[in-house]
């Protein structure tokens, strides 16, 4: 199975500015990232998509040759993932280059477990169009999340006679670590099929992306080094 990571990160930040290249345990966010690729592929299969001059200096300064910059209209706030994951492909598809699937790791998600993408892996099966890391929500539509209606009142999100939240549903949310795509999928502009890969230790669903996730971060990335 032929795997590219694309690692994608764009240049303006206004929760956290310049918050791939800020140091986390002296190395930038971006490189916690690139390194963990490199725990599963060489260089030649990372990519890292970036808009920024200070970002792509930085990743080449880990001695990972970022091989184009990402067009400007690919790094706005209406610009979607997978606009940036197809630019990615057709990049690799004009250099004659075919991955069978994506891993997508995004640098805001800087503590991650070899085991569980190696766990992925091998879960990983062509009639997927997408493998996700999520972990289980405290929140849930059946029970504690609201909508607001024309007149301002709020509403639950789904109908239900649920009254205790161990009763409702189990909900998952993306926890933004890992993310593994089919390419055929990606070609046709489809991803249906998806399952979930759950990540039980909260410490591997931060996700940085304001100064308080920031310190969050800091201090759980000072526990590790003990």
């Amino acid at each position: 199975m032929k795997i590219l990571f694309l690692i994608p990160a764009r240049g303006g930040s206004k929760g956290l500015p310049g918050k791939n290249i800020k140091e986390l345990n002296k190395k930038a966010l971006i490189n916690h990232s690139v390194d963990f690729a490199r725990n599963f592929s060489d260089d030649s299969n990372i990519c890292v998509s970036s808009d920024s001059a200070e970002i792509i200096k930085c990743v080449e300064n880990n001695n990972l040759k970022v091989h184009f910059k990402r067009p400007t209209q690919l790094a706005s706030d209406t610009a979607s993932t997978m606009d940036v994951i197809n630019h990615a492909v057709n990049y690799y598809k004009s250099k004659g280059k075919l991955y069978d699937v994506l891993i997508l790791l995004q640098p805001t998600t800087p503590f991650r477990k070899i085991d569980d993408l190696t766990n992925m892996i091998n879960l990983w099966n062509n009639k997927l169009d997408l493998l996700v890391s999520v972990n289980e929500s405290h929140d849930s539509p059946y029970f504690n999340l609201f909508e607001e209606n024309s007149k301002g009142y709020l509403y639950m999100s789904k109908e239900s006679k649920i009254t205790r939240r161990q009763d409702s549903p189990k909900v998952y949310s993306m926890n933004g670590s890992i993310y593994i795509y089919n390419i055929n999928s990606i070609d046709l502009k489809s991803i249906k099929k998806i399952k979930k890969y759950i990540m039980k230790d909260s410490i591997y669903s931060i996700d940085i992306d304001n100064k308080f996730d920031w310190e969050i971060a800091k201090l759980f990335s000072k526990k590790m080094k003990k």
